[in-house]
């Protein structure tokens, strides 16, 4: 069922997520006519307008279900598929959503004729991987690629700004009353971290830019940085001298739920680098992104327990 009348131009599935609600904001400020996916009628706040204005047409379904997608595409000229998981809960699986839930909405966007289609992977994504996670992006990429639609894939390292949970767990520990940061394992693995309003610069660019068909790109800031030396600089922003205390891998998976890392595999991917060219994004999109300790600055808030 469509909430609304406006033919759009861009379908959003994701929208009301963490990556997505700040894509939405820039589309929102540039008048650009958007529908967005969500899978129940509350979730329409997130779609509508500042103080209740006009918002984005709405239309209610989950990629997970082909049926719920039935005409959901019509009109769109592309599609931004945003919707991904760090963590299988219940029925909630790797291959449930982002493969299947990939391909059902391939399959719409075939039979909509839409002339784009966006899809949001993620930096290490292979086929051939040891995590579900970025085994299940692959093969997502795949179905994409193999589908004859016109595509676009963004592969980003860690995407950090207000409302992302990477930087919200360390900036969780420090505003405990633990004397210490917990660090699982040595903390040298190292990250591109790329703020989250570059991200959105990026995909800009790549409406209505035929040079963008047919192309994956890597995405991350200009700073190849050790998970000790993000840690560190969040710490730092938040005021915090707090120490870094290493803890062993086989002890962290034991005790996941007390340091509230989600699963063995999420706490295994922080042992591997996740990086790409520090000029990827000046090279692919002509600018250059904000580097870490910058971008913190503008979002993170100071540590409220004192030192």
């Amino acid at each position: 069922m469509i909430l609304g009348a406006r033919p759009p131009a861009i379908f959003i599935a994701g929208g009301t997520g963490y990556i997505g609600g700040h894509l939405m904001a820039a589309l929102r400020e540039r008048g650009l006519p958007v529908r967005c996916l969500i899978r129940t009628p509350e979730k329409a706040e997130v779609c509508r307008g500042p103080m209740g204005g006009a918002g984005f047409e709405t239309v209610i379904g989950d990629i997970t279900d082909r049926e719920s997608l039935k005409g959901a595409l019509e009109g769109a000229g592309m599609v931004v598929h945003l919707v991904g998981i760090i963590e299988e809960k219940g029925p909630q699986t790797f291959k449930r959503v982002h493969v299947e839930g990939t391909k059902n909405l391939i399959e719409e966007a075939k039979q909509a004729g839409v002339g784009h289609f966006f899809y949001q992977s993620a930096l290490g994504a292979d086929t051939g991987s040891w995590a579900g996670y970025l085994r299940t992006k692959g093969e997502a990429e795949e179905l994409l690629k193999a589908s004859g639609l016109p595509y676009t894939i963004f592969r980003p390292s860690l995407v950090i700004g207000p409302g992302d949970g990477f930087t919200q767990k360390i900036r969780d520990f420090i505003n405990t009353l633990s004397p210490v940061i917990p660090v699982p394992g040595k903390g040298e693995a190292r990250f591109q971290p790329i703020y989250v309003g570059d991200w959105v610069k990026c995909l800009l660019k790549i409406i209505d830019n035929p040079s963008s068909l047919g192309r994956t790109y890597e995405l991350g800031g200009p700073e190849h940085l050790a998970y000790n030396d993000m840690v560190k600089a969040v710490r730092d922003a938040m005021g915090s001298v707090k120490p870094l205390v290493h803890i062993p891998v086989f002890l962290v998976k034991a005790g996941a739920s007390l340091l509230r890392v989600a699963s063995a595999e999420q706490i295994k991917l922080l042992e591997k680098d996740n990086i790409t060219a520090p000029d990827a994004v000046r090279r692919d999109f002509g600018f250059e992104p904000l580097a870490f300790r910058e971008a913190l600055k503008l979002f993170v808030t100071r540590y409220r327990g004192g030192s």
